[in-house]
């Protein structure tokens, strides 16, 4: 680690631990810095150094949100490395490969994606190789957060300047190459797009998709991670029929046939908009027009409700753009329905029924046996709370409801919340997730968004 980055985290471990207890919470901190200084690799994270060694589209936006409490030079290049890998026609790809990693470490491997030849038509970079999928775009609120917690140092960098005009690219890819179902939300041709990636949200679509014979790839993940805990053979191989059409229809972006998967999500535009509002706080501060962006973060929030919130149960469902008709909403309770509680302008009549819903026994907030928020409905037939989304809570996804709650005024749930993500970060050693009722941690540990986030709930906004 420079000089700069010892300095700047030397300031931020002296800054507000927000009221926690100060020894318990000293050593989180240094622990949590500890587990991104491991995982640092010169010019980016990786989430982990066994099971995943390159680096994440949204693990690093959410890295970067910790790292700017540890030294926001290196939360700069976390996010600027990221976007140097962009396509020319604005995605950020979902994995930007790490050439000195051997290629057998992670499936699908950059021989697999073939980016720079399949992706050549879409503007895939000549000097790194990536994939041709993307993630949730919580890019331009990372960055917006790692600029105000060293204001003096971004504008010296022309942090934000340089990274604008990428953001804004980003954005219109999505508001426009994504926009399969015409109604102005961004949609995911794949579930690993939407981050929370063997989901029962997306069991329907994906019973349609023929898998891939299991002799076209070897799952590296099942070296690192016990089977009980991953995504079964026939999830994978339906993962890989569906990135390996992709990939030979040279990244092209189309609503595909009745047996392909087009899914608008509800977090995935929610962290959309989220990041248009991030957007108009930059334009603001580099002195450029805001109102068209405003305007586009309120026609996507109605949207967002026209389209996905279902008044009947409360709650945020995905809509499946391949079911007959024009599509239909899947009525599967995963986290994903409750991460729009993030969102400002959200009509309270909606925020008042999301909140119920995540109060009740399928998501137990606050309930005194339910420690962390589920990834999936408590009391549903697919709940299995050790198999990766499908049922066990992670750290993104309750920072996410943390944030939401305190923006809605739900001040003391949102205490307790934080606290349980505290208190569990630290007996797990920041496990990738965790039961949602004990707190047993699963998947890898020293998780680089556990503990960046972990951080940032150690210290108090700027």
């Amino acid at each position: 680690m420079d000089r700069t980055t010892r300095a700047t985290g030397a300031d931020a471990r002296r800054s507000s631990d927000a009221g926690a207890p100060s020894s318990g919470r000293h050593v989180l901190r240094e622990r949590a810095t500890a587990v991104l200084d491991t995982n640092w690799t010169g010019a980016s994270t990786v989430p982990s150094r066994t099971l995943y060694p390159h680096q994440w589209s949204w693990d690093s936006a959410f890295i970067a949100v910790g790292l700017r409490h540890v030294s926001p030079l290196r939360a700069q290049l976390e996010l600027e490395t990221l976007f140097a890998a962009q396509w020319g026609d604005g995605r950020v790809p979902h994995i930007v490969f790490n050439p000195s990693v051997p290629r057998d470490a992670y499936f699908p491997s950059p021989d697999f994606w073939r980016s720079t030849t399949a992706g050549r038509a879409a503007g895939a970079p000549h000097t790194v190789q990536t994939s041709g999928i993307v993630q949730p775009p919580v890019h331009a609120l990372a960055a917006w957060l790692v600029h105000r917690a060293d204001p003096g140092l971004s504008r010296s960098r022309a942090f934000l300047s340089r990274l604008y005009p990428r953001l804004a690219a980003w954005h219109r890819y999505l508001l426009h190459r994504r926009d399969l179902g015409g109604g102005g939300l961004a949609a995911v041709i794949h579930p690993w797009e939407q981050g929370m990636d063997n989901s029962p949200c997306w069991d329907a679509p994906l019973s349609r998709i023929t898998p891939a014979p299991a002799s076209a790839f070897r799952r590296a993940d099942l070296d690192h991670g016990a089977p009980a805990d991953r995504p079964t053979h026939l999830d994978y191989g339906r993962y890989v029929r569906l990135a390996t059409d992709y990939r030979d229809n040279r990244y092209a972006d189309h609503l595909p046939g009745d047996d392909g998967f087009a899914v608008e999500d509800p977090s995935f535009n929610a962290l959309l908009i989220a990041s248009e509002h991030a957007l108009a706080h930059i334009a603001t501060e580099l002195g450029a027009p805001t109102t068209a962006r405003h305007a586009r973060a309120e026609r996507l929030t109605a949207a967002l409700v026209d389209r996905l919130w279902d008044p009947t149960t409360g709650m945020f469902f995905c809509r499946d753009l391949r079911a007959p008709g024009p599509g239909s909403l899947i009525p599967e309770y995963g986290v994903t329905g409750l991460i729009p509680l993030i969102l400002p302008t959200l009509p309270h009549h909606v925020t008042t029924a999301l909140l119920s819903t995540a109060r009740g026994p399928r998501f137990g907030l606050g309930s005194p046996t339910v420690r962390l928020v589920p990834s999936y409905d408590l009391t549903g037939p697919s709940f299995d709370p050790h198999r990766y989304w499908r049922g066990p809570a992670w750290f993104n996804t309750n920072w996410l409801v943390e944030r939401g709650l305190r923006l809605h005024g739900e001040q003391t749930e949102a205490d307790r919340l934080r606290t349980a993500m505290l208190d569990t970060a630290l007996e797990t050693d920041f496990a990738e997730y965790v039961d949602p009722y004990t707190g047993q941690g699963r998947g890898a540990r020293a998780f680089s968004w556990s503990a960046a986030l972990t951080l940032d709930l150690l210290h108090a906004e700027p």
